[in-house]
């Protein structure tokens, strides 16, 4: 299959911020001596350049062409953005899909207003049809399309935090399909702080629906690349705008009860919608995997973000969690020495503790200094237990307060609840 690079903007970026394109045909070249690859013909997988047999998209066609465009927020006005922007949004109203950035993750979007939309977005993720789509909007203005009444504590969440990393679960309104919202009568909405998610969502001149842009259960994409790996072949158009400042998708607070309940956590911690809404609260089941119930927002009830590797999760006391972890690791390389199947070993780690594993790979995603940069890192460094082929995982557990609690969320999302306590 085939990535056009269409070069919109030259924007100078640190080295992991490789244009997506750029990585592919790295990986290309590594996979293939035998298949050559050049600008004008287009960046292509080898395995298509080598003339194997293509795959088949939902339709059971041929794969779709992907092109990926390369542009900045900080060049929104330039003549190739604006005719990129407009051509991604055409592609949109036309029942096509678009990976784009936005403050949390990248999203994989498709008019929300359309049903065959919807399913396509289903069948490019692999997702589970009854796990709701988040709809986009660019302006307040535009929520009155999407919801049958917008109550007054959704306008003061508004208000304070958006745009930006906070989707509100409300009553659907009639024109939007229950193909978007899992057969719900609610939709979970928000307005996305990332002025290229914008500008798509007024070019494309619809709600947008988009759930992160990769194959479900894989790790949230916080790259153009992570977007291109997952879902190469199977969209039209990926729009690069580098990496995402937040790392984590957005929080999700249920406003169709009569208490505002907190059903996915994220950048905006409980402690700050209390300062809007003191009466709100957690839902005590969210990091089940095993809930029987339908599930009424996005990663709820499913195994998301997963490596491929068996992962879990260590909490306790620097000293206790790192001996442990070790001497798991030393179990391992025993067992391969006595004529057992060689594991490759892994440990997510901090800048603290990085320098005291003994595993085949460790990285460090950051100091607990600063949760933020923690949260920025995840998803990234989940994706690379994969590159590295890590077979048993463990992971240093966080402190569940503030953004913590979303980082553990998704750890044990990951790693399909499995923490061990000392």
């Amino acid at each position: 299959m085939r990535l056009r690079l269409l070069q919109a903007v030259a924007t100078g970026r640190r080295e992991a911020d490789e244009p997506a394109a750029t990585h592919l045909q790295r990986k290309a070249n590594r996979e293939s001596d035998n298949c050559s690859l050049n600008g004008e013909q287009g960046i292509r997988q080898s395995r298509s350049v080598c003339g194997k047999k293509a795959e088949s998209d939902w339709r059971g066609r041929q794969t779709t062409e992907t092109r990926i465009i390369r542009i900045s927020e900080t060049n929104k006005t330039e003549p190739e953005t604006l005719m990129a922007l407009a051509e991604a949004g055409r592609i949109i109203r036309e029942g096509g899909l678009v990976a784009f950035p936005t403050e949390t993750v990248y999203g994989l979007g498709g008019d929300a207003m359309n049903p065959e939309s919807s399913k396509k977005i289903y069948a490019a993720k692999g997702r589970p049809s009854d796990n709701p789509l988040i709809v986009h909007i660019s302006d307040l203005s535009e929520i009155d399309r999407v919801v049958r009444k917008v109550p007054e504590t959704a306008l003061r969440l508004a208000r304070r935090f958006w745009p930006g990393p906070l989707t509100m679960i409300l009553e659907k309104g009639e024109e939007v399909p229950l193909e978007t919202t899992g057969g719900l009568e609610t939709v979970a909405v928000r307005m996305p702080g990332n002025d290229i998610a914008a500008a798509l969502i007024r070019e494309s001149h619809t709600p947008i629906a988009a759930p992160s842009a990769n194959r479900s259960g894989r790790p949230s994409p916080t790259l153009a690349r992570h977007c291109a790996e997952d879902l190469d072949g199977k969209i039209e158009m990926i729009l690069d705008g580098g990496a995402v400042g937040i790392g984590l998708e957005s929080t999700i607070v249920d406003l169709s009860t009569e208490i505002p309940t907190i059903l996915r956590p994220g950048y905006i911690t409980l402690s700050m919608i209390r300062e809007i809404l003191p009466q709100a609260q957690v839902d005590a089941g969210i990091i089940r995997a095993d809930s029987g119930i339908k599930p009424k927002a996005p990663g709820m009830k499913y195994r998301h973000y997963a490596p491929r590797g068996d992962l879990t999760v260590v909490r306790g006391t620097r000293q206790a969690v790192v001996s442990y972890i070790n001497a798991q690791l030393a179990e391992v390389s025993a067992r391969s020495l006595s004529g057992g199947r060689a594991e490759k070993t892994a440990v997510i780690a901090t800048r603290e503790t990085a320098s005291s594993y003994q595993a085949d790979l460790v990285r460090d995603l950051g100091s607990r200094k600063d949760p933020e940069e923690i949260a920025r890192h995840l998803f990234g460094v989940l994706r690379e237990m994969d590159e590295e082929n890590a077979d048993v995982i463990f992971a240093e557990a966080f402190d569940d307060t503030g953004i913590g609690a979303a980082i553990m969320n998704r750890l044990l999302k990951a790693a399909g609840g499995k923490l061990i306590q000392l």
